[in-house]
């Protein structure tokens, strides 16, 4: 069994830069990045071209004074230049920082004091005019480095080919400035609970977790080399999830990358790209799911025979998965995915998939056997910033849970229920906050997640919830909000839902609905035009009756005090990055609450 010492060992000597110069010897010539370029061409660089690039930005980068312990702020959207930057800064010895590209001027402000920034990337004139507006307050920033040309830069900023034309320095004898223990990146947190915390992951964390997810990857699956693997880059890079699969696999692995700038242009960059390894935070699944559904809804002879061949598969996959299938049982899979599933995987990109992952919030696990049983390799893993995001995954998952500890990880259930970790992953410390990393990270080094889990007799972890996030009633009940979320998502009319009950007489909550079923129902019964829109149909008798219907269904397994008894329907789609969900879709509970509080009273009125 491999230990945490086993993989620090491994490390040993060793740092981003390093393992990246031995990634290019091993696999220069490898296609690793991928973009479009304005006319809608696919455009690459091999590993070898992003060494080039890097190696000049290495020189910019210094002429602007850039160097050990210093911090560069990137914001950018997932495109090329993001990955030499990125390490450009490494080689410096400095710490890149990404923040979000939502940031508002007073949040950059914030967030470029917290980790004094010298230097700060960004890729347009709007994200630049949003440092100007606070330009005076950011007493650290020396530089503003600019991606394209614009004529509101002025003299101010630094045009970005500027560096690139630099000539390229020297990697060899930059690639130990850094040490293990130095600063790779800060990930802020998403700010729900409060002001954004930077959690501070040193190169040791990352290589660490990199030896650990690999190893534990080749060990769970056919693949023994992820060179060229094809990713689809869509999720903000301040996120440690792309980070961690979007970049620091590239540095490590050689894996292919496509650049996808919007994540409104996911499902076109899926089928044109159709990648190996895919990543989505549950919206991600929940609206593929659901637009593959209404689809397939519109004929109902179809629907019929496509929903019996997913009762079919359902514990047919369940036995693949823990290998007691018989060899029938997988010919009669084999049959259902040639005549039916084949073209729903081809459809949406995913039919060249070998691992799958879901993760940042719970999935229902409905959804996922769903997406195993039409031959999608859907697993779910658990983590969070502070762990570098990896804390539990397995290929053989268990739905409802999370997977088992990954290498090296160490788990355990604190007596109040909470999930505790250790291991070489776990972070070093909130930026500037030694109160609030105490809190987290104890001194025996456990994070405590702040999650409330089970650990089965098999060592699958199932997240109860946030324990923060635990609704107590006027009742005194303790109720998980995201079970009775997870089941009102499983109406099939629900896209996003938020349970309501903290001081209240019984459970409530708000559903939103799915664009993509709501458009196949109105299309169903005629409706159109005014008749159809989504703030129409959430007004719409009929809509809130069959939601009503099933809502009574998904409560069926909670009891009284834990179920949902009333719900308000609303037509308005919850978008990630705004006061009601964080750029990966996690519900902010306190924006939500404050947006609805007269839907809110009215569902409590007698």
């Amino acid at each position: 069994m491999t230990t945490s010492q086993d993989l620090n060992d491994r490390i040993a000597g060793q740092n981003l830069a390093t393992r990246y110069l031995a990634n290019v010897a091993r696999n220069g010539g490898v296609e690793v990045l991928r973009w479009k370029d304005e006319a809608g061409a696919w455009q690459s660089w091999t590993l070898d071209e992003l060494t080039e690039t890097t190696a000049r930005l290495v020189t910019g980068l210094a002429a602007l004074g850039v160097g050990k312990g210093d911090t560069v702020v990137l914001m950018l959207r997932n495109r090329p230049e993001f990955h030499a930057l990125d390490l450009a800064v490494l080689f410096l010895g400095a710490t890149p920082v990404s923040i979000y590209n939502s940031s508002a001027p007073e949040q950059i402000d914030y967030l470029v004091n917290d980790c004094s920034a010298k230097v700060a990337v960004v890729e347009d004139s709007g994200f630049l005019e949003r440092f100007l507006k606070v330009r005076e307050s950011l007493s650290t920033l020396e530089h503003i480095v600019m991606l394209e040309q614009s004529d509101i830069a002025g003299d101010a900023v630094t045009d970005y080919a500027t560096l690139v034309a630099s000539e390229p320095a020297d990697l060899q004898a930059h690639a130990h400035t850094a040490s293990l223990d130095d600063i790779a990146t800060i990930i802020y947190t998403s700010g729900t609970t409060g002001p954004p915390k930077g959690v501070m992951l040193s190169h040791r964390n990352i290589a660490w977790t990199l030896e650990s997810v690999g190893q534990s990857m080749r060990e769970q699956t056919d693949i023994d080399d992820f060179a060229g693997k094809k990713h689809v880059s869509y999720l903000p890079m301040a996120h440690i999830f792309e980070r961690l699969l979007g970049h620091y696999y590239l540095l490590d692995f050689a894996s292919q990358v496509a650049c996808c700038p919007e994540s409104s242009q996911l499902t076109a960059y899926t089928s044109e790209v159709r990648p190996n390894v895919f990543i989505g935070v549950p919206r991600v699944w929940e609206k593929l799911y659901a637009g593959v559904n209404a689809a397939v809804g519109a004929d109902p002879d179809k629907a019929k025979a496509f929903n019996d061949a997913i009762d079919a598969a359902l514990p047919i996959v369940e036995k693949m998965t823990r290998g007691t299938a018989t060899q029938e049982e997988i010919d009669t899979w084999n049959f259902l995915d040639q005549v039916a599933f084949q073209p729903v995987r081809g459809l949406i990109g995913l039919d060249e998939t070998e691992i799958c992952i879901t993760g940042a919030a719970p999935l229902p696990a409905e959804i996922l056997s769903w997406f195993r049983a039409i031959g999608v390799p859907l697993t779910e893993g658990y983590g969070m910033s502070e762990t570098t995001a990896v804390l539990t995954w397995a290929n053989d998952p268990k739905p409802g849970c999370v997977g088992r500890a990954a290498t090296g990880v160490e788990l355990q259930i604190a007596e109040d229920g909470e999930v505790l970790c250790r291991g070489g992953n776990n972070f070093v410390g909130y930026l500037g906050q030694p109160e609030k990393t105490a809190e987290t990270l104890d001194a025996d080094g456990w994070v405590h997640t702040g999650d409330i889990g089970l650990l089965d007799d098999e060592g699958y972890l199932k997240i109860v919830d946030r324990k923060k996030e635990l609704i107590i009633t006027a009742g005194g009940k303790n109720v998980s909000p995201a079970n009775l979320e997870a089941e009102l998502k499983m109406i099939p009319l629900v896209g996003q839902a938020c349970a309501i009950g903290e001081q209240r007489p019984f459970m409530s909550a708000l559903v939103v609905l799915d664009p993509d079923a709501g458009a196949s129902w109105a299309r169903a019964r005629g409706l159109s035009g005014d008749d159809a829109t989504m703030t129409a149909l959430a007004e719409n008798p009929e809509v809130i009756a069959e939601i009503d219907d099933g809502l009574r269904e998904v409560m069926s397994g909670f009891n009284n005090a834990e179920a949902v008894k009333k719900v308000k329907v609303l037509g308005e789609e919850w978008l990630p990055d705004s006061d009601l969900l964080t750029p990966t879709s996690k519900l902010k509970r306190r924006g939500i609450l404050t947006r609805f509080a007269d839907e809110i009273d009215a569902l409590y009125a007698k």
